[in-house]
């Protein structure tokens, strides 16, 4: 799911709790702090599923691998699982994906249990309904387990992963930590798998395509371990694609293309939709740029021509984009779309929509599309985990935690953008493939994002430009909750995985 931003609101209230020594005696303290790690035995279990009519028999495997500082004591411990297919005789090495979601700070829940593992949360309908507690749990026919072995990574401090006694925080807490720690995991996890004969892939939502960036530069670098495919779903690579500031109108390009396709879905606007999306496109970075670049200096008649042009797009009134100076975010678009309805519509599925809280309130104060899937997603993982792995901890399996914030960006008072290490990894293997999949209802990482980012990169060599594909969704961030949508993936990933 998308990257915790500043001006999101909190998620979730967490009790903080003190630590509490197991003895009052030094000796004794040190003497603990010197006891070895006691992780968990992994636990294997054997299942079947049967995908495009094929039974599938594989193995899942839960367990932690533990990081460990250069005197072998322990670091973190990074909880996952992993579905591999049982091999039958002369059967040639399989690709394998390693999955994980974004936040900072959320689990691999998501991709597990929504489209690409052997069970999936059931959900009614088109995905923009609640649902009736509590969350089952079904076969995953879409899954894509019967052409790729698959490993779910919860980095650190997200799901049973956490920081060890020897760790520290701050070594995780941040873009760089956290690419060096989810690589060091894949290169333990290959080796004692024995598996660096695979054709290996990186999956990564939202926030993890920033991860999955960096980590295709890393694993390279550091290991010399050279990716088949990345693919990069519901993503970013450059912050500036999200963030609006002032002097910087990207933002406001990338999001009208999706204020347009919502608007079309919800039926404020008519006509042919590719047409539209076509005609928004280039609108959002022709005329429309350059009146956002005039700022203040704009003419009365530009400011009512472009208005109006933006009214067409969106079904907002053109006095409305007057009075915003032609930028709005993708808040207010959420309140005002179907205010006269008192509807609210959703970031994470723009076509979801919900009664209002506030009909009044001038930014939408809370997401429906994240209400529908989070209960259910949490409750789903647990029961899936407890009772059908059987795996159990103490602790609680943190889907989406703030735990993790601060984050570190580590940009050097510049914005986060990865783009150029995803290139550089390209240069330098020019087989690695990259596929990109958007959502036209997803108002947190709007599609229009990725291709701006990959079309900036005045390094990227242009007869390695076509190693990157693009499809298209149409439902939001989650687009898998979509049943068309989960259909039409696994078609995709499966071609995609072909290609190597």
């Amino acid at each position: 799911m998308i990257p915790f931003i500043r001006t999101l609101p909190i998620l979730f209230l967490f009790s903080l709790f003190l630590p509490v020594s197991a003895a009052d005696d030094p000796k004794e303290k040190k003497a603990e702090e010197k006891k070895p790690l006691k992780t968990p035995d992994p636990v294997s279990k054997n299942a079947k599923i049967t995908i495009a009519g094929k039974e599938i028999p594989y193995t899942v495997t839960t367990g932690k691998i533990v990081l460990r500082d250069d005197e072998g004591e322990p670091k973190a411990s990074i909880f996952h699982v992993s579905y591999v297919r049982d091999k039958t005789e002369n059967e040639p090495d399989r690709p394998v994906m390693f999955a994980f979601n974004g936040g900072p700070g959320s689990s691999s829940v998501w991709l597990h249990l929504g489209i690409l593992g052997p069970k999936r949360v059931s959900l009614p309908g088109d995905g923009t309904q609640p649902m009736t507690p509590p969350a089952r749990l079904i076969e995953n026919e879409y899954s894509i387990l019967d052409v790729c072995d698959l490993v779910f990574i919860d980095p650190v401090s997200t799901g049973y992963s956490r920081v060890e006694k020897k760790g520290e925080a701050k070594d995780y807490y941040g873009i760089e930590g956290d690419i060096k720690s989810v690589g060091e995991f894949i290169r333990k996890w290959i080796s004692e798998n024995k598996r660096w004969d695979s054709p290996k892939y990186l999956c990564g939502e939202s926030y993890g395509g920033i991860r999955a960036a960096g980590l295709a530069e890393h694993l390279q670098n550091r290991y010399g371990m050279s990716l088949n495919g990345v693919v990069l779903l519901s993503s970013l690579l450059d912050y500036r694609t999200l963030l609006p500031a002032q002097g910087s109108q990207l933002s406001h390009q990338v999001f009208l293309p999706a204020f347009m396709t919502t608007a079309h879905y919800h039926k404020q606007i008519e006509g042919d939709r590719e047409a539209l999306l076509k005609e928004v496109r280039e609108f959002a970075f022709g005329e429309y740029t350059l009146a956002l670049l005039k700022g203040t200096a704009i003419s009365e008649d530009e400011l009512a021509v472009v208005s109006g042009k933006l009214e067409k797009f969106t079904s907002l009134p053109a006095d409305f984009w007057k009075r915003k100076n032609l930028r709005i975010n993708p808040s207010e678009f959420r309140a005002e779309l179907l205010r006269e309805e008192g509807k609210v519509v959703g970031r994470f599925d723009s076509r979801v929509a919900w009664d209002a809280t506030n009909s009044e309130a001038d930014f939408a104060t809370y997401d429906p599309s994240y209400s529908l899937a989070i209960g259910a997603f949490s409750t789903a993982m647990l029961s899936y985990l407890v009772e059908d792995l059987g795996w159990n901890e103490e602790e609680h399996y943190e889907v989406l935690t703030s735990k993790v914030h601060p984050w570190r960006y580590d940009s050097d008072n510049r914005v986060v953008n990865l783009t150029d290490r995803l290139v550089s990894a390209i240069r330098d293997n020019p087989k690695l493939e990259i596929l990109v999949m958007g959502a036209y209802a997803d108002l947190a990482t709007p599609p229009a994002g990725v291709p701006y980012s990959f079309s900036q990169s005045m390094s990227f060599p242009k007869p390695l430009r076509d190693q990157i594909s693009y499809t298209y969704y149409e439902a939001g961030h989650m687009f898998y909750l979509n049943p068309p949508d989960l259909v039409k993936s696994r078609a995709d990933l499966v071609e995609f995985l072909k290609k190597n």
